[in-house]
């Protein structure tokens, strides 16, 4: 189909469009009828009579056979419009998504459509660095999405507003990593200055914060009535959110701006899908950790907001007027931020049994190390430093 729906087609056009097979396009208009829904209601429209799928069909004779497997190989659709404008869009590392937009973008109608059985099954990572380059491939294909003509706000006036919105929020999704970062170091910072992420917790500061978590709250009920799924399955979901929001979406943007600002063409590690070498044990691949440098966000964000939870402890013991509010507030944000980054923190460990205590024994004296420093360094009000320790009048 052209950009315009009502435009006749040109049968000249037709090799240029379809390709040079003749049985192809003679088969579109039987294939067309064939997935009519059935005439059995009054409410169906142009539907196939019933009984329209059981005639007899003849028999394919030697050149039906070869002019299919003609149509078939990878050469048949040089110089013509498949994959630009026809059939599946290439050119885009989420081509799924751009293809349904040019459909709906010509006014093309869709419907959501839930089976009993499963329509479809495939294969898919469940190691952590290997899922982290999956939602890297398509987070970095909504970027592309974002800076090319693709974009929902270039769209047709087709395009309904419902459908605009959501094509929006596809290309527009991976930019909130910028706005996750600052929310992940928030908590930190706070605890470092020893100051509360706002000046006074007044009533208006109150009231949006109340509205907020209804509205986050009423958002998460609806998602799991309409998705169908456990509690516990979608907070794992806003856990990787995070997760992937911090890392792969970072880097995506990052790759996108660079590929539109500096010309430097994107590239992506292909999702590995493959099953590990120990075939006793289906989720061998679960258990390995390559590393990749998408996982340095992350691993800082966990370590500066361990420490500055140890440096705001160490300040409030040390303070002649302790704030145990102000800590507590600082401390409960972080971790928060902190209970979403857990998956993450787990999966960089391994298998269970092959998780060295030491690391975990490392992590705490240096977070105490730093936090005994940062005191050191920076006294609280109304004490004293002589010598590295600290006298109270």
């Amino acid at each position: 189909m052209g950009d315009s729906d009502d435009e006749e087609m040109n049968l000249s056009l037709l090799p240029k469009r379809f390709g040079n097979s003749t049985f192809l396009i003679d088969s579109i208009p039987v294939a067309e009828f064939q997935g009519r829904p059935l005439a059995d209601h009054p409410a169906v429209k142009n539907g196939r009579p019933p009984g329209a799928l059981t005639i007899p069909r003849e028999l394919l004779d030697a050149s039906t056979v070869a002019e299919a497997i003609s149509v078939i190989s990878c050469w048949y659709e040089d110089k013509t419009e498949w994959g630009q404008r026809v059939g599946w869009i290439y050119g885009s590392v989420t081509e799924d998504v751009v293809t349904g937009y040019r459909m709906h973008n010509r006014g093309w109608k869709s419907v959501y459509c839930v089976t009993k059985r499963d329509a479809f099954r495939g294969t898919a990572p469940i190691n952590l660095t290997d899922r982290l380059h999956q939602v890297l491939r398509w987070a970095t294909g909504s970027v592309e999405i974002f800076f090319s003509r693709n974009n929902a706000l270039l769209a047709s006036s087709r395009m309904k507003l419902l459908q605009r919105i959501a094509y929006l929020n596809v290309g527009i999704y991976p930019f909130t990593s910028i706005f996750l970062i600052v929310y992940c170091f928030l908590p930190a910072l706070s605890l470092f200055s020893g100051q509360f992420i706002v000046q006074s917790l007044n009533v208006t500061f109150l009231t949006y914060l109340l509205v907020i978590t209804v509205t986050l709250c009423l958002l998460a009920v609806l998602e799991i009535k309409w998705s169908g799924i456990e509690l516990e399955e979608w907070w794992r979901n806003e856990q990787f959110w995070l997760i992937g929001g911090t890392s792969a979406h970072l880097a995506a943007v990052l790759q996108g701006l660079l590929k539109v600002i500096a010309r430097i063409e994107i590239s992506f590690t292909l999702t590995s899908k493959s099953g590990g070498d120990d075939v006793d044990d289906e989720f061998a691949d679960l258990y390995l950790v390559k590393w990749t440098s998408l996982m340095i966000p992350p691993i800082t964000i966990i370590m500066v907001n361990l420490i500055a939870i140890a440096v705001g402890f160490s300040r409030t013991i040390y303070s002649v007027i302790p704030q145990w509010s102000r800590l507590l507030g600082g401390v409960f944000f972080s971790f928060w931020v902190l209970a979403h980054l857990y998956p993450f923190a787990k999966g960089l460990m391994g298998r269970r049994g092959r998780t060295p205590t030491i690391v975990f024994v490392w992590s705490g004296l240096i977070a105490i190390t730093i936090s005994l420093l940062w005191v050191a360094i920076n006294p609280p009000s109304g004490t004293n430093q002589i010598g590295g320790s600290f006298t109270f009048p």
